[in-house]
């Protein structure tokens, strides 16, 4: 019948219970665990190594949204007095939590609320957290054209 012949030709059916993608090593093709395979061959691992830790990352942001959702809080109603940024490698690279506040408070002294709370539950979420060292781009320079 012409329906066999078709798909034959499309590899259903093949003569001798092959099909293609298949040989005759087991059915399965190489590269994908057969017995035929060469024993020079070795399998890529399964994971690929990552230059970060997830788990570090991850607490990382989590720190970082914890920040801005408290600055928000701080800073209702008056959101431009609110500070850029508050860069956590900074507070990471100072010595002490001395400075670290010291830093903080400089940071919010525009904020007319009670800070303390803030300031001390930031430090207890640094402690343990790694710095950061990216590589970053430099700053666009301002060239004037004429």
């Amino acid at each position: 019948m012409a329906a066999n012949r078709v798909g034959r030709r499309q590899g259903r059916g093949a003569p001798g219970g092959l099909s293609p993608g298949r040989g005759a090593a087991g059915g399965l093709s190489p590269g994908r665990g057969s017995p035929g395979r060469s024993p020079g061959v070795q399998r890529r691992a399964a994971r690929v190594t990552v230059k970060y830790n997830r788990q570090e990352l991850q607490r990382r942001l989590d720190t970082e949204q914890w920040i801005d959702g408290r600055l928000g809080e701080l800073y209702r109603g008056r959101e431009r007095d609110m500070p850029d940024e508050v860069n956590i490698d900074e507070l990471l690279e100072l010595e002490t939590d001395e400075e670290r506040t010291r830093k903080l408070q400089g940071i919010l002294s525009s904020c007319t609320a009670d800070t303390q709370e803030f300031i001390a539950q930031l430090l207890a979420l640094l402690r343990g957290l790694p710095k950061q060292r990216l590589l970053q781009r430099p700053p666009p320079k301002n060239e004037e054209t004429t």
